[in-house]
């Protein structure tokens, strides 16, 4: 688990989560400076918050970060996959896997009945991804369809 007020960790932590801001499927927009300064602060004051960040030969080129909410219907802790960063020279090469496992083990130590994330439809490779790692798409009734994703920015 990242330990957010680390400065090395926490510069790794925002330089991936910059260049994935950064790539189309990111948005395209780099973060702003004020985020870069402050994300690891607030992230650190969040209990709720934790991150896994993926090493080759010490340099950082995954990360994972990860938000604790509740699901009513169990009555227990889930965890939101917020983020998803996987440097473009180290994709399939199995990075996300073994960061999904550490955010698997933090997510069954919480006693979380599930985990959750969000992929843009055609970012296939990652679909495929987290297909792979048993994600799959939502229903409670066939009759009602699929679970679609909704923001409303305030």
């Amino acid at each position: 688990m990242v330990d957010y007020r680390d400065a090395a960790q926490a510069t790794a932590l925002v330089d991936l989560l910059d260049a994935y801001a950064s790539d189309p499927a990111g948005g395209g927009t780099p973060l702003d400076a004020d985020v870069r300064k402050s994300l690891p602060a607030a992230l650190a004051a969040r209990p709720q918050a934790f991150s896994v960040l993926a090493y080759d030969g010490g340099q950082p080129v995954g990360l994972v970060n990860c938000i604790e909410g509740f699901s009513t219907f169990a009555c227990k802790p889930l965890v939101n996959v917020h983020d998803v960063v996987v440097l473009p020279s180290h994709r399939g090469q199995r990075v996300a896997q073994k960061m999904f496992a550490q955010v698997e083990q933090e997510a069954r130590r919480r006693g979380a009945c599930k985990l959750t994330l969000e992929v843009l439809s055609g970012n296939a490779p990652a679909l495929r991804a987290y297909e792979r790692e048993g994600f799959m798409g939502y229903q409670l009734d066939p009759a009602f369809g699929s679970a679609v994703f909704l923001q409303k920015k305030l």
